[in-house]
């Protein structure tokens, strides 16, 4: 049992929804950092201790060479209908194969707990979950955010983007006030407010993360030039014409390189 390249992990009921749309993204040649995924029974061998699934597991991580984010992948998740932001934990900066192990464990958990059981309650769906573990390698940026490309509100042409400094978990767990940003459905920029990103979350030496302050003249500083606006709406074109109008995009900027995170439909539950 070993894992499967992310580029193949297409299987939606094997590998979980957010494997399978970084695959797909991967082979539409949009800008997803490099990564394995792990399967739902090869994560619960994981679980299981069982010494084949855990040596692959150490060799496949090893061989990303740098430190890594292992995010849940469970099936169903990502969808139109179910989103399950804020129920499955993702571990950041992950720099040991020995810490690997654990991760993918932690991530297994979350899936279990009664909060998630709960959520999957509510939509109808089986309150057992089968989940899978996608490991990429970690992207360290100057900036990172989310990305609507129709508007969440109305369902608008328009983008609205999120961003702060550092990684972009500090947007998405609401610990900064971040920059808002309002595009047309041809790029042009219609309205822009600063934020205040008074901290920002980067990857500790040791692993993990931790909150820096952020200088007293960055905090209001917009995190985007017109250049990386002009970037993203053309990530958000290449995007939607090949998985459809109406995305949730996790992007990052890393030495002015633009990275994709994550690209999902935008669900009806949040």
């Amino acid at each position: 049992m070993k894992p499967s390249p992310l580029i193949h992990a297409l299987d939606h009921a094997h590998f979980g929804g957010k494997a399978a749309s970084l695959a797909r993204s991967l082979r539409a040649g949009l800008p997803v950092p490099q990564g394995f995924a792990l399967g739902t029974t090869h994560v619960d061998a994981v679980f299981d201790g069982h010494a084949d699934a855990v040596t692959h597991l150490r060799v496949e991580f090893s061989g990303l060479a740098g430190p890594c984010a292992v995010r849940s992948s469970a099936v169903g998740e990502d969808s139109e209908g179910a989103s399950f932001a804020g129920q499955h934990l993702t571990i950041l900066n992950v720099r040991h194969e020995d810490h690997v192990i654990d991760a993918v464990l932690k991530v297994r958990a979350s899936a279990h707990a009664e909060s998630a059981r709960a959520y999957r309650r509510t939509l109808g769906m089986d309150d057992t979950p089968r989940v899978g573990v996608v490991v990429q390698r970690m992207i360290e940026p100057d900036c990172a955010g989310v990305m609507f490309t129709k508007n969440p509100l109305d369902g608008s042409d328009e983008r609205v983007i999120e961003a702060s400094w550092g990684l972009g978990e500090s947007v998405v767990a609401g610990l900064v006030i971040p920059d808002n940003y309002v595009l047309d459905g041809q790029g042009r920029v219609l309205r822009r407010r600063a934020g205040e990103k008074e901290t920002a979350l980067r990857g500790a030496p040791e692993g993990g993360t931790v909150e820096e302050a952020v200088a007293d003249d960055m905090v209001t500083a917009f995190c985007l030039s017109d250049e990386m606006l002009a970037g993203l709406h053309e990530l958000a074109v290449r995007c939607e014409s090949f998985f459809g109008a109406g995305l949730d995009l996790e992007w990052a900027f890393a030495d002015g390189t633009l990275h994709l995170l994550q690209c999902r439909a935008m669900t009806r539950n949040r």
